[in-house]
């Protein structure tokens, strides 16, 4: 009689475990995204250099490794259009957060109306809201002008909040919209029996959940009004309003004996709020995308 042999419970893990071998695609591809992420990384890795090179070696030296390391370009363009440079980064900030509050209120009220309420003409005005995402902006812009100019507001920051508190970044309302939808209405019903109305409703149940949604168009409103030059160059004209893209181009336009190394440097300085701020809130930025119907 021949005795079965069975694989050991251990060997049989083992197995269960081992990874399977690396093929020789895997490393090829491996080593052509790399090389990919360096062509990408290169241009920002130029500029950090040649922001600490001498003005006359940044483009008689172009290499990565400066044969001279100096800070006179940070000194000097901070200073370079006779106002602190602390200023525009303030002006920035001013209109990206006021930016932020209107579209989160703004956008969201709109989303909760188009998604939950219940009146006339509604699959009209969620066309109108998609119609609109397919308008270029330049398209607004002189009815816009000449309707702020009439307003006297020209040179002021109203004109780059205002719509921003009226709801005219459709694509966070369709966003918003999409999100509400995967809610279920039976909470809207629950807090209907226990007496509250539809603005109850949205402040307490729906809004507390929208989180996802709330941090994605934060994260995105930052990015696009911080890195906006074409709204505030159409509308401020002093220096001592300027936000930071216009007063990077004014620095462009000065023509400075300081030459290109201040502006290497001060564009930098710009960075890195918008990265800081990307890489803090990356992980609610992908958890947001991923819960709207978007992935």
């Amino acid at each position: 009689m021949s005795a079965t042999t069975t694989t050991p419970p251990t060997t049989r893990a083992s197995l269960l475990l081992r990874k399977p071998p690396r093929r020789r695609g895997d490393w090829l591809k491996h080593v052509l995204l790399t090389a990919f992420l360096l062509l990408m990384v290169y241009p920002l890795i130029w500029m950090i250099v040649s922001s600490l090179k001498p003005g006359n070696l940044i483009l008689s030296q172009p290499g990565i490794i400066p044969s001279e390391v100096s800070f006179d370009n940070y000194r000097d363009g901070w200073g370079a259009l006779g106002t602190p440079f602390s200023t525009f980064f303030l002006n920035s900030l001013i209109v990206t957060v006021g930016s932020i509050v209107g579209n989160l209120v703004s956008c969201s009220l709109a989303a909760y109306a188009l998604a939950r309420l219940q009146f006339r003409g509604r699959r009209i005005y969620f066309g109108i809201t998609l119609a609109s995402v397919m308008l270029p902006l330049h398209v607004l812009v002189v009815p816009q002008y000449i309707f702020f100019s009439q307003l006297e507001l020209l040179n002021t920051y109203y004109p780059l909040l205002i719509p921003k508190f009226l709801a005219t970044d459709a694509f966070f309302t369709f966003l918003m919209v999409q999100f509400i939808r995967t809610i279920p209405r039976e909470l809207d019903q629950a807090a209907a029996i226990d007496g509250a109305g539809p603005f109850r409703t949205f402040w307490s149940v729906i809004l507390p959940l929208m989180k996802p949604a709330l941090v994605t168009t934060t994260v995105f409103t930052f990015i696009w009004t911080w890195n906006d030059f074409f709204t505030p160059l159409i509308y401020l004209t002093s220096t001592e309003v300027y936000t930071a893209p216009v007063a990077l181009n004014t620095m462009v336009n000065a023509e400075t004996q300081s030459g290109v190394g201040p502006l290497f440097a001060m564009s930098l300085l710009s960075l890195v709020p918008v990265l800081f701020f990307f890489v803090v809130a990356q992980k609610y930025l992908i958890r947001g995308i991923a819960t709207t119907g978007l992935k």
